[in-house]
Parts: C-alpha cells; structure tokens; sequence
C-alpha cells in the first residue's frame, strides 16, 4: 500500500466515527470482564489495555478498584475520547499514544488485554515485533488475554486485511513461552446489526 500511514488511517477512522459508532463499539465488554476476573489479579497489579482507544473497558476497571492501569493505542483522537469521557478519572490512568510493534515498555505488567489488535499484523515482521514487544512487557507468570476475528469470521476490518486466528494458529506466532488456559468465542453485533466472529483467548506466560 504506496504511501499508506496507518496511524493516519486510525485517526481519521477516529475523526469521522464516534466511539459508538466503530464497528467493534462495544457498551459492555463483558467477556473481558469475565477473562479479566478469572486471572484472579490484586487490584494492585499492573495491566495494560492494547488498542484500548475509547473503549470502556478502562472505565469498568477503574470502577471495580484496578489502581494500576494502562491504555495505549496509535491514535490520539480515540485515546481523548476516553480521557474526556472519564474527566477527573482520566488521571488515574496512564495514556500511551504509540504503534505496539514499537512500544517501550516501562515496567513489566501483570496482564495484557488485547481485543482486535494482533489480528491486523498481515506482516509477519510486525507480529514478531508485537511478540518481542510482549516478551519485554509481561511478567513471567503474567497473563495474556487475545481476542481476533475467529477462522470463519470477517476477512477485513476498517477497510484493513486482516489475521484470522484459532488457538494452534496464535500459540504457533506467540512461541512457547505461553499455555492456553481458557477459549471463548464471540458473535459480536456491530452498531450496523452485522455479525463478527470473535475468537477470545486466555493464556499464561510461563517461560523465566
């Protein structure tokens, strides 16, 4: 794609688009509620939300007592939209405004929660730069929560091609120093009434 820039793709997409009105709007992400409780995390542990943009994930997060939080995404537009909606809240919160493939990061997190981010690295060189990046970023015996477009779901995605992705075929990018512990899968309605296979996935770090 000549001359393609895709953090001017996402503002723009941000620009256009309310918050509710991007296809993967989500009101209540319950199923990262669900995976997120099932880590059995302390309040106190540090967790980052990938590609968290504007959704309200940080907001139940802050709301269940989380101290430690993260969010980062590539465009600006939809890490403002999340700072105004939680106004005083905003400042509990660490904002990262970065392409993952080249976050630094400055400590070592206790879970990283990633829904629809992974599968848009067509480039096998950026997926090894997400994985080193995650390598770095996560503690050992820290945990991994992945949602992708699932085998029989959406082959694009904002106009972007996309990585499908069932457990062998994550595990297989991630390497061996992470064990799948639990599945989930997803049929998303977007604010256009279209159906969106998900795939969600749950994995510990194991390696030292």
């Amino acid at each position: 794609m000549t001359g393609f820039n895709i953090k001017t793709h996402w503002q723009k997409i941000y620009k256009e688009k309310g918050p509710a009105d991007v296809s993967w709007f989500q009101a209540e992400p319950a199923i990262s509620l669900e995976l997120i409780n099932n880590c059995e995390l302390a309040l106190s542990d540090p967790v980052i939300d990938v590609g968290g943009g504007a959704s309200v994930l940080v907001d139940r997060l802050i709301n269940s007592g989380y101290s430690r939080l993260a969010v980062l995404d590539i465009s600006a537009q939809a890490l403002a939209e999340s700072k105004r909606r939680l106004g005083d809240d905003a400042e509990r919160v660490q904002w990262i405004e970065c392409d993952i493939t080249a976050y630094e990061p400055r400590e070592p997190f206790a879970l990283w929660h990633d829904r629809a981010v992974f599968h848009f690295l067509t480039q096998s060189g950026d997926r090894k730069n997400y994985v080193s990046v995650l390598n770095k970023a996560l503690r050992p015996g820290g945990h991994l929560i992945m949602a992708s477009f699932a085998i029989d779901g959406p082959e694009k995605c904002s106009g972007l091609p996309i990585v499908q992705y069932d457990a062998p075929k994550l595990l297989s990018e991630l390497g061996p120093g992470f064990r799948l512990v639990e599945e989930r899968t997803e049929s998303h309605i977007t604010p256009g009434q279209q159906i969106q296979k998900f795939a969600w996935f749950r994995l510990v770090r194991v390696d030292d």
